[in-house]
């Protein structure tokens, strides 16, 4: 029985760290774009994002809200992958 919880504890680890990654992935990324980049792009100012973003990393570490705000600090962090990474990198693509 033992080994089922090891199994457990090691996904659960996994999970924990794939999740940080998306989040510190994410918050690197809107660094790197400039403020001008997200307005033209029609999506929310710089400062928001990096406000979502930074706030959603740093209450990965804080045991605040349970799973609802980790939760929500997930879909922020792919929403931002998802939708607004592509649009401003359509934008600033390099030659």
């Amino acid at each position: 029985m033992d080994s089922v919880f090891a199994v457990e504890g090691t996904i659960s680890l996994i999970v924990i760290f794939a999740i940080l990654a998306v989040k510190i992935f994410a918050f690197g990324s809107a660094l790197t774009y400039s403020g001008r980049a997200y307005e033209a792009a029609n999506k929310l100012t710089k400062p928001a994002w990096l406000i979502i973003l930074g706030l959603g990393l740093a209450l990965t570490f804080v045991p605040v809200g349970g799973v609802i705000i980790n939760l929500a600090t997930i879909i922020a962090a792919l929403v931002y992958i998802v939708d607004v990474r592509p649009a401003l990198a359509g934008l600033t693509r390099r030659r």
